[in-house]
């Protein structure tokens, strides 16, 4: 097809429901199925437990209907980047993005293609993270592939041929596995709660309030607490991160003024409700030390043989291989669309700014690509995603922080939805969100400044970028 012929403008064709699929498919990878035996080996109680997740919920529900008010404002295709950059700068809204491209977007996608084929060892060991393919020195440090990293390089590579085919064939992908993963939830909870034991039930919940390391009887002190609850969260956070994708294609939504803030919102809630309910199962059927030292943290693997028998090992293999394989098609669709509106901004590669044949970004697509399969092979992309929570709060806060800002500067502007519980819920989130920040930076330094490295590099980037592409930037743009 001729360039001239080629579409100029994203199709609108995702509705409601196609968005709410993004949102919660996007969610729901494999860390509800293991990151509560870290939390449980911080806070050593069941009730902390369904406290972190609590929290974390909160924090998700109340920045989604706060963010539903910025995607009134800007219903076009870029979401958190646009609205950092109308907020404030281009400066800022570039090192939001290029932390996305660089681990936020592209290590999750790594994460969660390496978790789809670890349980996919479950039922063909063949593909299993011991099965080393090659190996070989690179000066001081082994490096080695996987038959598990190779299968999740596959798999990259398929979602994204999949979604450069047009925006409708990832949408089936998306509502098909989101649907089976959450009536595959559901009935996890459900089972689970009919088989609840209660001398199980009765130890965990006496003295559930008690917070203090698992192999310590000494509680805590109020700010080692602090600092426990705060390095919980990392996990909780990062498994209700990427709620925020359905924003980035709002330029593909109908109404998307209207349906990107109900995508947040039914989205964020039914995943909250889904995470805490599942907790309560973990602390029902399985005694606290038993979730804290569960193999290779696979607490839904111990619940499920306790709920299911021999057979229930398959079980959860099956549900988190729907689940990661859902997560990172959505992922995957969403990304590219931010790489979009920077191209278009000129701040990324311009051939990055154009659609193909069937109207999506699918350069946008390959190079999102090209690193996730890098940080697979790495193997570090799980160091990355924990070194970069503290910085996609950070940007969570100044996005919030934007909804203030554009009421005093563009106080005119039409906002045919307003952030629920304004000014007091958006402020909240921050307060809470700054607090996680600052309680990591004092107890888990190695979770903040390697995140922030990453950012700051993008500042030499992004002048480098305008230099070059200097000519192609609208002039009337803010800098």
């Amino acid at each position: 097809m001729s360039k001239q012929t080629e579409p100029t403008k994203l199709k609108a064709s995702l509705g409601l429901l196609d968005g709410t699929m993004i949102v919660a498919g996007s969610m729901i990878g494999s860390g509800i199925f293991i990151v509560s035996a870290d939390i449980i080996r911080n806070v050593g109680s069941s009730g902390w437990l369904i406290a972190v997740w609590l929290i974390t919920g909160f924090m998700t529900l109340t920045a989604a209907v706060s963010y539903g008010e910025l995607s009134a404002m800007f219903p076009k295709a870029g979401g958190q980047y646009v609205y950092l950059k109308e907020a404030y700068n281009k400066l800022i809204a570039f090192l939001y993005g290029w932390s996305f491209f660089a681990v936020i977007q592209t290590g999750t996608i790594a994460a969660v293609g390496v978790a789809f084929s670890k349980f996919t060892a479950y039922l063909i060991p063949a593909v299993s993270e011991d099965h080393i393919l090659f190996s070989t020195m690179v000066g001081t440090y082994n490096f080695k592939i996987s038959a598990a990293q190779c299968v999740s390089i596959v798999l990259i590579i398929f979602l994204t041929y999949i979604n450069t085919k047009g925006v409708k064939s990832g949408k089936i992908i998306q509502n098909l596995f989101t649907i089976t993963k959450l009536a595959s939830l559901f009935g996890l909870i459900i089972f689970g709660l009919i088989m609840i034991k209660g001398d199980v039930w009765h130890a965990n919940w006496t003295n559930a309030w008690n917070i203090h390391k698992l192999d310590s009887t000494s509680s805590y002190t109020m700010a080692a607490a602090l600092g426990a609850i705060a390095a919980s969260m990392v996990g909780s956070i990062f498994s209700s991160d990427a709620w925020n994708n359905v924003t980035f294609i709002a330029g593909e939504m109908r109404n998307p003024q209207r349906n990107i803030g109900l995508s947040l919102f039914l989205g964020t809630l039914v995943v909250t409700i889904i995470y805490v309910s599942i907790n309560f199962v973990y602390t029902g059927v399985l005694p606290l030390d038993a979730i804290a030292t569960a193999e290779k943290d696979r607490v839904a693997v111990s619940a499920a043989q306790v709920i299911f028998g021999p057979i229930g090992t398959v079980v959860i293999a099956v549900m988190i291989m729907i689940s990661t394989f859902g997560c990172n098609n959505g992922l995957i669709l969403a990304g590219a669309r931010v790489y979009y509106t920077m191209a278009k901004d000129g701040l990324f590669f311009k051939r990055t700014g154009t659609l193909n044949k069937f109207a999506v970004p699918s350069f946008g697509l390959w190079i999102q690509c090209v690193v996730a399969c890098i940080l697979c092979l790495s193997g570090k992309y799980g160091d990355l995603l924990d070194m970069i929570s503290f910085v996609v709060v950070i940007f969570y806060v100044l996005t919030i922080l934007g909804i203030y800002i554009l009421r005093i500067q563009r106080p005119d502007m039409p906002r045919p939805y307003k952030a629920f519980g304004y000014p007091v819920l958006p402020a909240v989130y921050m307060l809470m969100g700054l607090a996680f920040c600052v309680l990591l930076i004092i107890y888990k330094p190695q979770f903040t400044w390697p995140g922030l490295i990453i950012v700051l590099i993008g500042i030499p980037i992004y002048y480098i970028t305008k230099y070059v592409a200097k000519d192609e930037a609208p002039a009337d743009s803010p800098v």
